[in-house]
């Protein structure tokens, strides 16, 4: 039982660092029923920004806020310039370009910083406290804690403010919000520059384990991906949910199912995201869609 219980405590750090990035991906299709592919590379990306202010001998929460401050105008840009123009387009041109996007900037990172690995300083000490005969580190507990308060803090910031509200109506109706004097235009650039705060959010929560180079958010992408759909594309908090969960099972079956182990973590993901697709495709928390005929 007790290494059960380690087995579920490890899988919920790793799913805060997924639920992290998955809240990234619903963000961002909750305000421009968009599906971003890179989103882990514009993660990866300020990741890099927050390890140079760093070692320019920036301490680390001073880098954390400058790098989130950074993230945001980075995502009002990247909306701006890249999605912008093709507004309206079909939805593959929009795929297409967020894989452009995707490519662009971890060749950049490359091209900037190396592909070498890079250690990068965690946020939270690795000390482990003994919780009867469960071993948590506070980087875990960190983790996990950060995770909860961003999904409580995007609860209150879409239900309580009235740019939340907004940025809401901007997403579910933008032509009658235009008539009503929502700047629609800026709402979906604020929902792109949040979306870039929470990246940067796990990009920094993951880099001290998976360490820092150009290649590090792609496989963690994928799980987010997964646990976004787990959870439902329009629900914050089902993105918690589904990454939280998603890490257990993940975790859990890694462990105690012996043909699957470390090299068939990507196929067990992928499995998970076939089965809720094809039994629950709204996910645990979505919404079934439902049109008039």
């Amino acid at each position: 039982m007790t290494d059960f219980l380690q087995q579920v405590v490890a899988g919920l750090a790793s799913g805060g660092i997924y639920a992290s990035l998955a809240l990234a991906v619903v963000l961002i299709y909750r305000t421009t029923r968009v599906v971003n592919f890179a989103q882990g590379e514009m993660a990866m990306f300020t990741t890099f920004v927050a390890w140079t202010l760093m070692d320019h001998g920036l301490p680390f929460w001073p880098a954390f806020a400058l790098t989130l401050a950074i993230a945001f105008g980075g995502g009002v840009a990247i909306e701006r310039i890249v999605i912008r123009p093709v507004e309206g387009a079909p939805v593959l041109t929009v795929v297409i370009v967020t894989i452009g996007l995707a490519l662009l900037l971890s060749g950049l990172a490359a091209a900037i910083w190396g592909s070498e690995v890079k250690s990068f300083r965690s946020a939270f000490s690795t000390r482990a406290i003994d919780a009867g005969g469960v071993a948590i580190s506070v980087q875990d507990i960190g983790v996990i804690a950060v995770s909860l308060v961003l999904v409580v803090a995007l609860w209150l910031f879409f239900r309580f403010t009235k740019l939340g509200l907004a940025l809401r109506a901007a997403a579910v109706n933008p032509e009658e919000s235009r008539l009503v004097g929502v700047p629609v235009g800026w709402m979906l650039a604020l929902g792109w520059g949040l979306a870039a705060v929470l990246g940067a959010v796990a990009g920094m929560l993951v880099a001290p384990t998976v360490f820092l180079e150009p290649n590090m958010m792609r496989a963690i992408l994928l799980y987010a991906f997964a646990a976004a759909v787990l959870g439902g594309l329009d629900s914050p908090a089902g993105a918690v949910v589904g990454g939280l969960a998603f890490g257990v099972i993940q975790n859990l079956v890694e462990t105690y199912v012996d043909w699957v182990g470390a090299t068939l973590r990507l196929p067990v993901a992928l499995a998970i995201l076939l089965l809720v697709l094809l039994v629950r495709p709204q996910g645990l928390f979505g919404h079934a869609v439902v049109r008039r005929v």
